[in-house]
């Protein structure tokens, strides 16, 4: 099974700059997609010739703002959207499929903004999401995957230094949100299978950072300790273009 996720920054705008012929070239059985910026039935329209999947929406209140989607060729057992706690469930955050093996959570976790004004929220959003996926792992194994909005580590951004409790994305309560997802006995794959590669999903659009490779790695496909044994690959594809993020791809035997 091979599951892509791709933060497209509009989807609308992505259909235009060919994302239906990037997912079908994928050949990818589940993609999900990130901040769609659309409601539920702009989405279904903007995907309406795309052929072979079922399509799964979660749209924030806030029209053109957030939202995420699953798009999956084998009808999955059951659909649920948010965490059901009524302050982080109006911006069309969080989308899970549930399979016989799995459950997969397609995520966009809150960005701090700029002069870090969300950080708190963050915080307190990060710890309820931990929460949620905790209880969801007491069913059956989960795979998260979608922009996480951190970097994890210094092998992850281009800067590490300069952006160190500077700037939104890098900041220790953030990085200790995502050791928190990772305590509860999830496994961050990319860096599993590849340790010490440097290598990026998401470039601002200023300074010319995706020509000279300025990045961050922000996407993440999370895993279940007992799901690790099974993954056979996990890889960034650098070479699509149409978002300020790259698709990031996990492939799992079934």
């Amino acid at each position: 099974m091979k599951i892509v996720s791709w933060n497209v920054n509009g989807v609308r705008a992505s259909v235009k700059k060919g994302l239906l012929e990037i997912i079908h070239q994928s050949d990818a059985d589940i993609y999900c997609l990130q901040e769609t910026k659309a409601q539920d039935d702009q989405v279904a329209e903007a995907l309406q010739n795309l052929n072979g999947f079922s399509i799964y929406t979660n749209s924030a209140t806030k029209k053109g703002y957030s939202g995420v989607a699953i798009l999956s060729k084998t009808k999955p057992i059951g659909i649920t959207k948010d965490m059901g706690i009524a302050e982080h469930d109006d911006e069309g955050r969080i989308i899970c499929a549930e399979y016989p093996d799995f459950f997969l959570v397609n995520v966009y976790v809150p960005n701090s903004g700029s002069g870090l004004k969300r950080l708190d929220y963050r915080a307190t959003w990060d710890t309820a999401f931990k929460n949620y996926l905790a209880h969801l792992q007491k069913t059956k194994p989960i795979i998260v995957t979608g922009d996480f909005n951190v970097a994890h580590t210094a092998l992850d951004l281009k800067n590490d230094t300069a952006n160190y409790n500077k700037t939104s994305g890098y900041t220790q309560t953030e990085i200790d949100g995502l050791n928190g997802l990772l305590n509860i006995g999830l496994k961050d794959t990319f860096r599993e299978l590849h340790p010490n590669e440097e290598k990026y999903s998401f470039w601002s659009t200023r300074f010319n950072a995706r020509k000279n490779n300025a990045g961050w790695r922000i996407d993440y496909f999370l895993v279940s300790e007992a799901l690790l044994s099974s993954v056979t690959n996990a890889f960034i594809d650098n070479d699509i273009f149409g978002s300020d993020h790259c698709p990031v791809g996990l492939e799992i035997t079934k």
